[in-house]
Formats: C-alpha cells, sequence, structure tokens
C-alpha cells in the first residue's frame, strides 16, 4: 500500500468518493467531490488517511460511530447535494438503460427514523463471562465482519428505544455458547418483537433464561429462528383499516414514513385508473399495498410467505369496510402469475425483492392489464423490468424516488406503466 493525494472527481452509487487519476479510477469511502485528500491505497481501493482541502458540502457527522460503522455512508454530506445525488442515482440509471421518462423529486421518507434493525453479536475471544469485554453488539463495520460495539444508534425511531439493551442481554446469555448471532428487531404497536438466529438448538435451561429476559425487556414476543420463545401479545400494526400480527421476521419497510409516501403513490395511480374494480399484488408481503387497495378495488395477493399470507387474510377478516381481499401462496420468481391467469385485471402492482421480478415482469409485458405500479428497492433491476415492460407494449409515465433509508446509496421508487 501506498501513501497519495488525490483529487476527489465525484461520488460513486455506493457513497465511495471517485477519484479519477492517471493511474485509474480509485474509491475513496467518506470523501465528497471536488476534496483533496490524502489516503493509503490498494489497488482500485483507499483508506482515507486525511482531508486536505473540504469540500463546503462537508458537514459534522450525527453519530460518534460514523466511519468505523458500516451502516451509514452518507452523514458527512449536506441535505441539499445528498438528495440531489440521490434523485440522480435514478436518473442515470434510467438513462444508462435507454429509458426515457420523467423522474419526480425525492421524497424524503426518513420520517422518525428506521422501525426495524438487524444488530449483529459477536465474541471477541476475551476470558470475562458474560462481559462486554467479551462481546461486541451492534453493527458490521465498513466493507468488514467485524461488529462495531454501540449503545446508541441516532437514525433509529423511538419505538426501537430499549431495542439495543434487550439485544446486548440476550446476546450476553447466547454468544458464549452460540455461533455469532443476528438479532432482528421490530417496532410494533404492541412492543419490541425480536427475532434472534444464529444460537442453533438451545437446552431447555437457556430457552427459560431467555424468556426471563423478554420479560424484563418488555418484549412483545421473542422467537428464535421463527420459533416462539415468548410472546406476551401479538405484534401488531395497523395498515390502513386493518391490524395486522406480524409474523416473526416478517419483511417490512424499513420507516412508517416510508411505507406511508409508498402507499401513497400507488393508490394516487390507481385513484387515477377510472373505472378500475379488480387488481392483483404480486410479492404482497403481509399486505402493505392489498390492505389499502381494497378500500377500493378488489385484490389478489400473491406471495411465497404462507405465514405473511395466513396474517393477510387474518388481518382482512377483522377489517371492516374492505372490498373483498383474498390471498395465496405462491412463489413468483418459480411461477410467476401467468398472463392469461390476469384476464380482466385492472391494475397489478409488484414489489420484489432486490432482485426484482424478471420473470414476473415478462408475464405483466404479455398481459392486457391496463395499469402496472412497480415498487422497487434496487434501481438496476427495475430498469431491467421497466424494459420488458416497454417491450411489451408499455410506457413508463414517470418514476418517484423514495429516501427512506437515510444516509446510504439505496433509494426507493415506484415507477407507473400504462398500455
Amino acid at each position: 500500500m501506498s501513501m497519495t493525494k488525490l483529487d476527489i472527481a465525484r461520488i460513486g452509487h455506493r457513497g465511495d468518493g471517485v477519484a479519477d487519476t492517471t493511474e485509474g479510477t480509485v474509491f475513496v469511502p467518506l470523501t465528497l467531490p471536488g476534496e483533496v485528500v490524502e489516503v493509503e491505497r490498494e489497488h482500485d481501493r483507499a483508506r482515507l488517511l486525511a482531508v486536505l482541502a473540504p469540500s463546503p458540502d462537508r458537514i459534522a457527522p450525527i453519530c460518534p460511530h460514523f466511519g468505523p460503522c458500516g451502516g451509514c455512508a452518507l452523514q458527512h454530506w449536506a441535505p441539499a447535494p445528498y438528495e440531489a445525488w440521490k434523485r440522480a442515482l435514478v436518473v442515470e440509471t434510467l438513462e444508462r438503460a435507454g429509458i426515457e421518462t420523467e423522474v419526480a423529486p425525492l421524497v424524503a421518507a426518513h420520517g422518525e427514523g428506521r422501525r426495524r434493525a438487524t444488530f449483529h453479536a459477536r465474541g471477541t475471544g476475551g476470558s470475562a463471562p458474560k462481559g462486554r469485554d467479551v462481546l461486541a453488539v451492534g453493527f458490521a463495520g465498513r466493507r468488514s465482519h467485524a461488529v462495531v460495539a454501540i449503545d446508541a444508534c441516532p437514525i433509529l425511531a423511538p419505538g426501537l428505544d430499549g431495542a439495543l439493551k434487550a439485544a446486548w442481554a440476550v446476546a450476553q446469555e447466547l454468544v458464549p455458547i452460540a455461533k455469532p448471532l443476528d438479532i432482528q428487531v421490530t417496532a410494533t404497536e404492541t412492543g419490541l418483537d425480536m427475532d434472534v438466529r444464529g444460537s442453533g438448538p438451545l437446552k431447555p435451561n437457556r430457552v427459560v433464561a431467555l424468556a426471563q429476559i423478554a420479560g424484563e425487556h418488555g418484549l412483545a414476543r421473542l422467537t428464535r429462528h421463527g420459533e416462539l420463545v415468548l410472546q406476551r401479545e401479538p405484534p401488531m400494526l395497523t395498515m390502513g383499516r386493518a391490524r395486522v400480527a406480524l409474523p416473526p421476521g416478517s419483511f417490512l419497510q424499513a420507516t412508517a414514513a416510508g411505507e406511508a409516501a409508498l402507499v401513497r403513490l400507488v393508490t394516487e395511480a390507481v385513484d387515477g385508473a377510472k373505472g378500475a374494480a379488480r387488481a392483483v399484488d404480486l410479492f404482497s408481503g403481509v399486505g402493505t399495498f392489498a390492505l389499502r387497495l381494497g378500500e377500493r378495488v378488489r385484490v389478489t395477493a400473491y406471495e411465497s410467505s404462507a405465514s405473511a399470507i395466513e396474517a393477510l387474510t387474518k388481518a382482512v377478516r377483522g377489517a371492516a369496510g374492505l372490498k373483498p381481499v383474498t390471498g395465496e401462496v405462491r412463489d413468483l420468481f418459480r411461477r410467476p402469475l401467468l398472463a392469461q391467469e390476469m384476464k380482466g385485471v385492472d391494475v397489478a402492482v409488484f414489489d420484489p425483492p432486490r432482485q426484482g421480478a424478471e420473470a414476473q415482469a415478462r408475464q405483466l409485458g404479455a398481459s392486457a392489464v391496463p395499469l402496472v405500479i412497480g415498487v422497487s428497492c434496487d434501481t438496476t433491476t427495475f430498469a431491467r423490468d421497466a424494459q420488458i415492460l416497454i417491450e411489451g407494449g408499455y410506457r413508463l409515465e414517470r418514476v418517484t424516488p423514495v429516501d427512506q433509508f437515510l444516509y446510504s446509496a439505496h433509494v426507493e421508487l415506484v415507477g407507473v406503466f400504462r398500455r
């Protein structure tokens, strides 16, 4: 490795600073465009040693762990240029794919903060029993599997207050006998929902100890790999007119404000479709969109998780004022909903995982559905799926970027397609 002075030219899509030099492109995390920095370089990456000439857009990060912690990439960037860069991620990805469409202004959707988080717990090899000096609970380090131990995180919603203390307590009980742990915590209206993964089978005395910890920290529910350890009351969330009991470890939009923004964009598009009476919600999860669309149209929701469909179905039974909403367990990657199965459907909404929905997009492209709404957390796979729909005869009217993953390179988006 060598020490080098570099001029930072731009910010890469992962939030790395990109320095274009005579020796090629170098990625330097924690830098900003226009800065002169001193780095320790290894091949096409470098470690920041000093900022010799800072950008006027550089601001103080809000978290003392920023830098070593890999959870945030861009706390040091002022809001206006950061938001312009994030919208540009969508614009540039669509341009590279040859897709022309309106890209709306970025919707800020961090709100009160993240309502779900996955903490990592690792033993550090010390000898003191159950002590924090032999345990790290927090987030993975920047480009590292090492855990940065934290006691607080400023981007978490108030509903996750107490989550870290509970995670530390669980880890102190399990790390001496377990592999590295992942501890997923979700803030719900009835309390914290925690699912612990990585512990392996536990003896009864350990299960009893975990149940005691859950009670001491007031958890609504504690599960291990989805298996119930203790439940004081079901973890509940309100979605439109329905109340949903979340399955253990289930998917949920990262922030409440992000969910509200995505739902608003989807329902506005549906409301603009005159005469729409029937919709399908593809990759529906527990019903984020289906339960709101059910206030307007008949909905059939498709999702590979049986527990998610069961939660959606129970929520529908307990809700008043909905049109018929039904759910079906179906792996849309292996068995996409076929074009002929969508005969008579007026609206299709799809919200796949990060890998996108290529097979399902091909069936949508071959269908006669008048309105398709794509929700995505990955600009590249969205652009690929959008190309398939455009080739099938759809027009991408507009795309709206949504920023619920503050200080990161991740951006959500909603695209509206019409035949």
